[in-house]
């Protein structure tokens, strides 16, 4: 008959250094390839943002977020950059960044607003996304505000950081740093769907 004896205490004690030193050996590695994985996953959805934009008059444009067909990396990137499926405006028709510094003026021609088959807005923010505090509340304006067109039917919108004389209606307030524009068409008309329209540039007031 053999005898099995039971393990000395110090058998038990480099069981536990070797499962320890096991572990000491994984740990590193799934945290460096989580890092890895995170990094290029950043990569991926910024150049899928990028991809997904047009530029034109210094307004960016996409119809691609929001379809039901779009796989995991497209909604990652609209989620990531655009929040409720709109673009911003951060630079003006010259390219050059919107600023509180400057006075800017978005001059929508006679017919030329936004088709919608709701209502349109203009808001503007800070970064990320915060709305700009003013003493006037005003956030942002549209055709629920009371804008008051031109002789024309025109209508000029005064971004800038103090009341523009006798357009304060008109008038919608920038902080003195540098902010973003968001225009939204809340069901958008055909000519937006199809990118036949074109948001006028916002042009610096000299």
């Amino acid at each position: 008959m053999s005898q099995t004896s039971r393990p000395s205490a110090l058998s038990r004690v480099w069981a536990v250094i070797r499962k320890l030193t096991v572990v000491a050996d994984v740990v590193p590695g799934v945290i460096v390839g989580a890092v890895l994985a995170f990094v290029t996953a950043i990569l991926l959805i910024t150049a899928q943002v990028h991809a997904m934009q047009t530029m034109v008059n210094g307004w960016s444009s996409t119809l691609t977020c929001g379809q039901a067909s779009n796989g995991p990396l497209v909604r990652a990137a609209c989620a990531q950059a655009f929040f409720a499926v709109n673009l911003p405006e951060t630079v003006d028709g010259a390219g050059q960044t919107l600023t509180g510094q400057h006075a800017y003026l978005l001059h929508f021609p006679p017919g030329g607003l936004p088709p919608n088959h709701a209502f349109w807005s203009l808001t503007m923010t800070i970064a990320p996304g915060y709305l700009v505090a003013n003493p006037s509340n005003r956030y942002s304006v549209g055709d629920r505000s009371g804008l008051v067109p031109n002789a024309d039917g025109s209508i000029d919108i005064y971004i800038q950081h103090t009341a523009p004389a006798g357009h304060e209606a008109n008038w919608l307030p920038s902080p003195s740093g540098d902010f973003k524009l968001w225009l939204r068409a809340y069901q958008p008309g055909a000519a937006v769907l199809s990118g036949a329209y074109h948001v006028p540039p916002v042009v610096e007031v000299h």
